[in-house]
Formats: C-alpha cells, sequence, structure tokens
C-alpha cells in the first residue's frame, strides 16, 4: 500500500493545497495541532474510561490497556453512556475551533468556514476486527453540501498495531457509491472494493487528516491491547448549506444545554447562531435504504446487519421500525449464541 502524500510543505499555500484536495480527495499534514494540548484531552477522556471500567486495572493510565470485558460499541447505551461525559468536556469541543484548523480550511477554501457543532469522538477497542469501521462516504450522514470535510484527528501516536485510517485516493469525485449494511461504526460499507487506490501510514500525536466528504475511507483493525481514541471534526463554508443534524450532539439524546451545564465559559456556547446559516433538510432515503437491506439480511440470519439493527433501535423515530429491529436482533444473538 502507498503512504499519504505529505502535505505538510504547502500548509501555508492556501491555492496549492486546494489543488491537492480536489485532486486527490485528502491531504495530510504532520504536526497540525500541539501535543501537549492533545495529550491533557486525551487524558481527561482516559480519566472518564477509566472509571467507566475501559481500562485495565493496574496498569498506567496513559497506556490507555483495554478491558475487554467492558467491550462495547456505539449505539449500544453501555458506550453511550460513557461518550455522553466524554462529550460533556468543553476541552472536547474546543479542540475542533483551534486556529491551526480553522487556519487551514480558510486558506484552502478561500471564505470563511464553520466548523460543525456535532465534532464526534471514537474509542475503538482492541482485538474486536469484526467491529473495525468498514470503508464509507461521510456525505451519507452528514449531508447539506458536499463541499464538507472531516479533519481526522488521533489523540496520540497511531502505530500500525493500533490502525487508523486509509482513504481511497480520488474516490471523491464519482458521486455516492453503492452501498450494504455492514458492522462497525455508520452500519454501512461501499461494495466497490476501489482496488490500487487506497492510501495509509502510521499518524504521530498531532497529525492531521483532511478528506472531502465523498472521499471513502475505512478504519483499520486495531490488534494492539490499547484503546484507540480519535476525533472527527467536519469543516465548510459558511455560505453553503448545512443539515439540521450537523448542529445537533452527536451523543444523542443529549441536548446542548446538558451539555453546557457545567461549561465554566460561554464563549463557545451555540456559537453558530451568529450566522444566518442555510439549513438544507436531511434526505434519509439513504438510511432507509440501508435499513431494509439490514431487516432481509438478518432474517436470513446475516450477522453483517447487527449494527444497523443497533443504529434502528437507538434512533429510529418509528416505533414499529424499532420493534421490528429489535424481534430480528434478538434473532441474531441467539443465533450467534448457539454457535
Amino acid at each position: 500500500m502507498n503512504p499519504f502524500l505529505d502535505s505538510t510543505d504547502v500548509v501555508d499555500d492556501g491555492a496549492e493545497i486546494h489543488r491537492r484536495v480536489e485532486r486527490d480527495g485528502y491531504l495530510f499534514i504532520r504536526g497540525l495541532l500541539p501535543v501537549d494540548l492533545l495529550e491533557r484531552l486525551r487524558m481527561q477522556i482516559l480519566e472518564i474510561a477509566w472509571e467507566a471500567g475501559w481500562v485495565k486495572a493496574g496498569t498506567p493510565l496513559a497506556d490507555a490497556v483495554a478491558d475487554l470485558n467492558s467491550f462495547c460499541v456505539e449505539p449500544e447505551s453501555a458506550y453511550m453512556d460513557v461518550y455522553a461525559r466524554m462529550y460533556a468536556l468543553p476541552e472536547f469541543h474546543a479542540l475542533q475551533h483551534h486556529p491551526n484548523l480553522i487556519g487551514l480550511f480558510e486558506r484552502m477554501l478561500g471564505e470563511p468556514v464553520i466548523a460543525h457543532p456535532r465534532f464526534i469522538g471514537r474509542t475503538i477497542f482492541p482485538q474486536k476486527e469484526a467491529y473495525t469501521t468498514p470503508p464509507h462516504q461521510d456525505f451519507i450522514p452528514i449531508q447539506g453540501t458536499a463541499e464538507t470535510y472531516t479533519a481526522w484527528i488521533p489523540l496520540s501516536d497511531i502505530p500500525v498495531e493500533l490502525g487508523g485510517l486509509q482513504v481511497a485516493s480520488g474516490s471523491h469525485r464519482q458521486g455516492v457509491y453503492e452501498f450494504r449494511p455492514s458492522m462497525g461504526a455508520g452500519g454501512l460499507e461501499v461494495v466497490d472494493p476501489l482496488e490500487g487506490t487506497w492510501v495509509s501510514n502510521p499518524f504521530a500525536q498531532s497529525d492531521v487528516l483532511i478528506f472531502h466528504s465523498m472521499m471513502v475511507h475505512k478504519g483499520l483493525p486495531n490488534r494492539s491491547d490499547r484503546l484507540r481514541m480519535s476525533m472527527d471534526g467536519r469543516y465548510q463554508k459558511i455560505g453553503n448549506p448545512i443539515a439540521p443534524g450537523s448542529l445537533e450532539p452527536h451523543s444523542q439524546p443529549n441536548r446542548w444545554e446538558n451539555i453546557y451545564a457545567d461549561w465554566p465559559s460561554e464563549e463557545l456556547q451555540y456559537y453558530w447562531h451568529q450566522w444566518d446559516l442555510e439549513v438544507k433538510e436531511y434526505d434519509f432515503g439513504y438510511l432507509e435504504k440501508r435499513d431494509q437491506m439490514a431487516f432481509e439480511m438478518a432474517a436470513q440470519g446475516d450477522q453483517g446487519a447487527r449494527s444497523a439493527l443497533q443504529r434502528v433501535i437507538a434512533r429510529d423515530l418509528d416505533a414499529d421500525k424499532r420493534k421490528q429491529a429489535e424481534e430480528l436482533l434478538a434473532r441474531l444473538d441467539t443465533a450467534q449464541g448457539a454457535v
């Protein structure tokens, strides 16, 4: 596999980074964020993980050795309850507003940008390869404008054994790919293998990977014994449309007033209210297609439907649909237990 094209040396050249992201769909920048800032946030998150039993007792907290007895994934309540505590940290949300990030996007896009309020944190348990994030496109959950960019920010060094992220260079130019339900974050995967396009390399703490919302990307399996933690920030021009979900917290069902309750400052609270944003309604067609396919797969005993069913149960507003998903997931659980 080829490594990322390193764009660190042109990070201050707005025209060149725009040319590269238009051509390749991504930018890999070394040392964009301060190590000390990331390490403080990592340790705050690890303190919460330790209290939840995610960190193995008797090991140094900084080593982030996972207790696999506490394994859980989004959107299970065992995961989301802990994640909600992490999500309430003001330092968690401040990270995406760092001037090195905002400045890069404004140089690249040539206009003022907004960081989506829906900032996302990921904590990936090791040795659970089936739950590795499959190849997908961020546009399906984000929407608004396709000209939205993700900044993937690892909170620690990411050597090969800890996994990381791969992108399919140039895949952002083909629109929305065909997909099917799959295990892992998002509950779906792109069908096209995109052979010969994948690029990746290890990350150092402070490196950032930026990519277009249509870019196909996937996680690499965490084969270490440690928790892997990263953040996903989304950025776009202020003048482009934004979907309503991007203005809501990621840690549903929490509301902003609950998240802000113990913040010492109001500086970053409801910051997006300063702009008259064009809010574009969300097209649920993609997720409805995923869910129908997942129901059909689950009825045939296909465990690959599990993550999609969990998302229906946790987030769908249709009570009948949630009930159907619960029944199908129970059947999958029974079948899995019988193996």
